[in-house]
C-alpha cells in the first residue's frame, strides 16, 4: 500500500525524529510512504487564529500538494482534525469543494490508520516503564480518538499504562491560547502534569507533539522528573 505522509510544522521544525519514526512505522507494516517535500502547512494554526482567508490560501495548497487518491497519513491528531473538520466549511461552493470533500476522507492520524484501517496492533515495540496517555484535544474531540493508541500502547512490551484522572482535560496549549492566557494555560499544564505524576508515571504519551511541547516546557521549568513522549516514538523503542 502507497501512502502519502503529511508532516506538521512543528515536527518539521522542532521534533523531525518524530517524522523519521513515523516513516520507520509505516514501512515496517510495509507501506510505501510518499513525502512531498514541496508541502508546508495545512491552514490550522491561521483558522484557529481567525484569519481564514488566510487560512483558506494556505489550505488550497494542502489540496494541491496531496493530489492522487492514497491515504494521507500525520502523527498529528489536531492537523487531522482541523482537515476533516474545515475543508468542507472553507471550500463550500468553490472550485475546491469536491477535491475538499474527498481529502477529509483519506486523511488520516497514525494510530487510527494503524489500528482501523491496517488493522495492526503490535509493532514489537518495548519500553519497560510507567506511562500515562493524554487525550489530545484535536486527536479525542475533532477525530474521535481514543482507543487506537491505548491498543497500540498495550501490545508495547514492559510498558505499563496507568490512566490519569485528568486524561481528556486539555493541557493548557491551545496554539494561540497559550500566549493569550499564560497564567490559565499553565495552570492547566500544571493540572495536567499533577494528574500523571499521581499515578507515578514516567511518561506521558500522547498524538500531538504540541501538547508534548507545552508540557514539557512547563516540567523543565519547574524540574519535574518525568518525560513526554510522541505515540511514535514509543511505538519505534526496542526495535
Amino acid at each position: 500500500m502507497t501512502v502519502q505522509l503529511f508532516i506538521p510544522c512543528f515536527i518539521d521544525q522542532l521534533y523531525p525524529q518524530v517524522g523519521m519514526n513515523t516513516v520507520k512505522i509505516l514501512e515496517k507494516v510495509g507501506c510505501t510512504v510518499q513525502y512531498n517535500a514541496n508541502q508546508t502547512c495545512c491552514g490550522q494554526p491561521a483558522y484557529n487564529a481567525g484569519y481564514v482567508q488566510e487560512a483558506k490560501s494556505v489550505s488550497e495548497k494542502f489540496i494541491s500538494d496531496f493530489t492522487g487518491s492514497e491515504y494521507i497519513i500525520a502523527p498529528s491528531g489536531s492537523c487531522i482534525g482541523y482537515v476533516r473538520g474545515c475543508f468542507e466549511e472553507i471550500f463550500d461552493n468553490t472550485s475546491y469543494h469536491n477535491d475538499a470533500k474527498a481529502i477529509t476522507k483519506r486523511s488520516f492520524e497514525l494510530s487510527e490508520f494503524l489500528v482501523d484501517i491496517l488493522r495492526i496492533e503490535h509493532l514489537g515495540a518495548s519500553c519497560k516503564a510507567i506511562a500515562t496517555y493524554h487525550d489530545a484535544c484535536g486527536a479525542l474531540r475533532e477525530c474521535g480518538i481514543k482507543t487506537s493508541p491505548r491498543k497500540l500502547l498495550a501490545h508495547v512490551e514492559g510498558l505499563t499504562i496507568h490512566e490519569m484522572k485528568e486524561c481528556e482535560t486539555c493541557c493548557g496549549f491551545g496554539g494561540t491560547f497559550a500566549v493569550k492566557y499564560e497564567p490559565i494555560s499553565i495552570g492547566m499544564a500544571q493540572t495536567k502534569v499533577s494528574s500523571a505524576l499521581a499515578v507515578d508515571a514516567e511518561y506521558i504519551i500522547s498524538t500531538d507533539i504540541s501538547c508534548l511541547m507545552h508540557l514539557d516546557a512547563y516540567i523543565k521549568h519547574n524540574d519535574i522528573n518525568i518525560q513526554t513522549a510522541h505515540l511514535a516514538d514509543i511505538l519505534c523503542m526496542g526495535w
